[in-house]
């Protein structure tokens, strides 16, 4: 009886997630999600552009398009629209899991702009394959057991560290001169993380709920007193910059590309599956396949678009994720005010442009914290499942081992033929490819069962009171 009473009583209260917060607390926590998923949203361009041998205006034109993008998808995304939109505090941004494959096809079609429209076109196509495919795959998600998704998860933030650690010791750009890995870059990139970590240890929930935003503002704040923070840019920056369709022309559609494309759509699919149940485990709201079809739904308009604004494949960001569980703050109206923001971002290339100023070193420290977290959130799924039984042991076990090779072992797929070096040279593809052959072999070809996630007893553990109140 009394359980009966206190879900009736949660029926009659606004859950966290879809509470409206007052403006400034929208625009301060908006803001810190743009912080935070600014480097790793603009690195997939820059690492594009500068691949296919891009001008700067052409580089700017696709960073521009970018932001521009994801702010309208994580607006789609968090806020929802008809049957498109999880309203979860979701974050689009470009999926690293198209860089290696989009690289490829680019140079396989000569580079420059005339690989972008190749590129463009297989983004089209897999982009309205997932909208298609979404109601379809969301029933498969009872193959996708917490053994997977919290695999996947794991394999994510595993994956994503390396990232943030290259930042932190100055960013790709100084690889191979003496300044990568300078002290002055990793004590800045320590000295972030140190205060994020203070704030969220003393702090009150306040400061707590904003200390990546204020440890990146700080670190900055220190790096440019140094002299080691460059604002030229900013004025150097034009104030407008609209992207138009198809500024490059109009897409090709080749089919070794678009076959290419739609096995990367596939695992972001279930990387977006992996994401939407995380971010139901961490504000305690009840995931079905209608919700994942929605998030999906989002994911492939959102691609779509991207290949009609010179943009990308989008899914839902994971870091963004490991800043929710930092922070506590759910209201998944922070996601649309941070998607404004972005939208902002991308028509005000002189805007963009101060935010691009944070030190990579700052970055880097901010990242680490985040990027663990996502891992860490995998590891609370795998919690939930019976390890000592060795057929999961060994599917977590040998997925890692995957989707290590890759980032370890780079020459591993180098004599290999460039569509499949396109698909596997890649961690998270790789690792997550691993995990659901693994799962399809031992637990679903064998009718045996497998462990779900009981969403009553988690939704039975949502706050009363969010911490993030002031």
């Amino acid at each position: 009886m009394a359980r009966v009473t206190r879900q009736s009583s949660r029926q009659q209260q606004t859950h966290p997630v879809d509470e409206l917060l007052p403006f400034p607390q929208l625009a301060l926590y908006g803001f810190q999600h743009v912080l935070a998923f600014y480097a790793a949203a603009v690195i997939v361009p820059v690492l594009l552009g500068s691949a296919l041998g891009l001008s700067r205006p052409e580089l700017v034109h696709l960073i521009n398009a970018d932001l521009l993008t994801c702010g309208i998808a994580s607006i789609i995304q968090a806020l929802g629209v008809w049957k498109i939109g999880a309203r979860l505090p979701l974050v689009q941004g470009v999926t690293f899991t198209a860089v290696s494959p989009m690289i490829a096809i680019g140079l396989g079609a000569g580079g420059g702009t005339a690989g972008l429209l190749v590129v463009y076109g297989a983004v089209i196509t897999a982009g309205i394959a997932t909208f298609l495919f979404a109601p379809v795959f969301s029933k498969l998600v009872p193959y996708f057991p917490p053994v997977v998704i919290g695999t996947i998860l794991t394999i994510i933030g595993i994956t994503l560290v390396p990232v943030a650690l290259q930042d932190a010791a100055g960013g790709a750009r100084l690889i191979g001169t003496p300044a990568y890995g300078e002290p002055k870059n990793l004590a800045y990139a320590l000295g972030t993380l140190l205060f994020i970590l203070a704030m969220a240890r003393v702090g009150k929930p306040f400061l707590s709920s904003v200390a990546v935003l204020l440890g990146l503002v700080g670190g900055t704040a220190v790096a440019w007193l140094l002299g080691d923070a460059d604002f030229s840019a900013v004025g150097d920056s034009d104030w407008l910059g609209v992207t138009t369709p198809f500024h490059y022309g109009m897409p090709r559609f080749e089919p070794l590309p678009m076959i290419a494309m739609l096995v990367v759509m596939l695992i972001t699919m279930v990387e977006t599956t992996g994401d939407v149940y995380a971010i139901g485990e961490i504000t305690r709201k009840r995931v079905d396949t209608d919700t994942v079809a929605r998030a999906l739904r989002a994911d492939g308009a959102a691609t779509v678009l991207g290949g009609i604004l010179n943009s990308f494949p989008y899914v839902a960001f994971a870091e963004n994720i490991g800043l929710v569980r930092m922070s506590k703050v759910m209201s998944r109206y922070v996601v649309v005010a941070a998607g404004v923001f972005m939208v902002v971002l991308g028509l005000l290339p002189k805007a963009g442009s101060l935010v691009a100023s944070i030190p990579n070193p700052v970055l880097g420290g901010a990242a680490l914290s985040m990027f663990g977290m996502v891992a860490a959130v995998g590891i609370q799924i795998l919690g939930k499942v019976d390890l000592r039984e060795e057929r999961n042991a060994l599917i977590l076990a040998v997925s890692l081992g995957a989707a290590l090779l890759p980032t370890t072992v780079a020459p591993f797929f180098e004599r290999m033929p460039d569509d499949v070096r396109a698909v596997l040279d890649s961690g998270i593809t790789l690792g997550a490819l691993t995990a659901i052959s693994l799962n399809l072999l031992f637990n679903v070809f064998t009718s045996r069962s497998t462990m779900e996630i009981d969403w009553d007893d988690v939704e039975d553990d949502v706050p009363l009171r969010p911490r993030y109140a002031p």
